[in-house]
């Protein structure tokens, strides 16, 4: 009979050995068990999400202020690439709080798992569930904290979508930091990798440098770099309708020499550009639609749906890594 709680297996004996499971439990069993005693840990310390809370309302609240209600001009479409560039890194720095929990627990689960009292899969299985909740009330509350605020486009299935998006790097980013959290033997040793990967996924994610100014020699770490697909997502998000404009008539001197000059000088040289064209611009001729922008950040290669899922399947990716770096690291056996 199997029973309820976790308990070492029989490791010794000749006759009861062939009778007796190598587990005591089920592996839903123990699931159960350690989701259980997870979430009784965490309960016991509301302040730690409490804390992951007010980091991401702050980080919000702060986003929202600097970049609030951003208009549809030049300026704007960069304000907005820096948003998106600043808020979908936060996701992947707030989750290296993980880093701790399984350094911490390291010797309770290999003393454990030294008696067979659970599998790897299980520990890995209900640390995957007890770390999902948290994250969604994270993503929600930064959504709401910035997307109206900012004044992003699209109503309430661009909402949505951005709320999907920020799960995904959450749980992408959590993947990546418990993955590290087996591999790496101390805490700080830890925080210095997560750090200096993470800077180094923001760095090849697309904002700084163009995917098609990328070197050659580079492009592989630009898909290895977690940042770029949630980056991208809420870029095609925002950016999509290809009606939308940007840039209007003398808008299009912004950031240029002929920009300091008087809008009656950029009248003349418009109206020049529109003779050696043989179009007719105007100042309200649009000139730069959403389209443009995605074309030129050079971020159309994948969709924003294929971007989710690819967010998705790489938080799968790393607590496969952590199972395998469980399981080829920490065999020990009963003696």
């Amino acid at each position: 009979m199997y029973q309820v709680h976790l308990v070492a297996g029989s490791g010794s004996g000749t006759a009861s050995s062939t009778s007796v499971p190598t587990f005591a439990n089920p592996l839903s069993v123990e699931v159960w068990v350690l989701m259980k005693r997870s979430f009784t840990n965490t309960g016991r310390m509301p302040e730690l999400f409490v804390m992951r809370l007010g980091t991401i309302m702050v980080t919000g609240f702060i986003l929202a202020t600097i970049f609030w209600r951003l208009d549809d001009t030049p300026k704007g479409v960069q304000e907005r690439l820096g948003f998106f560039a600043m808020a979908m890194s936060t996701m992947f720095y707030v989750c290296a709080d993980a880093l701790p929990v399984f350094v911490q627990e390291r010797h309770i689960y290999l003393r454990e798992t030294a008696h067979n009292a659970y599998r790897r899969l299980s520990y890995v299985f209900a640390n995957a569930v007890v770390a999902f909740p948290p994250l969604v009330f994270l993503s929600l509350a930064f959504a709401v904290t910035t997307f109206f605020a900012v004044g992003l486009a699209g109503g309430g299935g661009s909402f949505l979508f951005f709320v999907l998006i920020i799960l995904a790097s959450f749980w992408a980013g959590s993947g990546f930091v418990t993955f590290l959290s087996a591999v790496v033997p101390h805490v700080m040793l830890g925080y210095t990798v997560v750090v200096a990967i993470l800077a180094y996924f923001l760095l090849f994610s697309g904002f700084f440098i163009n995917r098609d100014r990328i070197p050659s020699y580079w492009i592989w770490f630009h898909y290895l770099s977690l940042v770029k697909y949630p980056y991208q997502a809420v870029l095609q998000n925002e950016f999509r309708d290809a009606t939308r404009c940007f840039s209007r008539g003398v808008e299009m001197f912004d950031g240029t020499p002929i920009g300091a000059m008087s809008r009656a000088v950029k009248l003349k040289v418009l109206d020049a550009i529109s003779k050696t064209l043989g179009t007719n611009m105007t100042a309200n001729t649009c000139v730069t639609t959403g389209a443009d922008v995605l074309a030129q950040q050079a971020v159309t290669d994948i969709g924003k749906w294929k971007c989710l899922l690819v967010t998705v399947a790489w938080g799968f990716f790393f607590r496969a890594l952590f199972y395998v770096v469980l399981l080829v690291g920490s065999k020990n056996k009963r003696r």
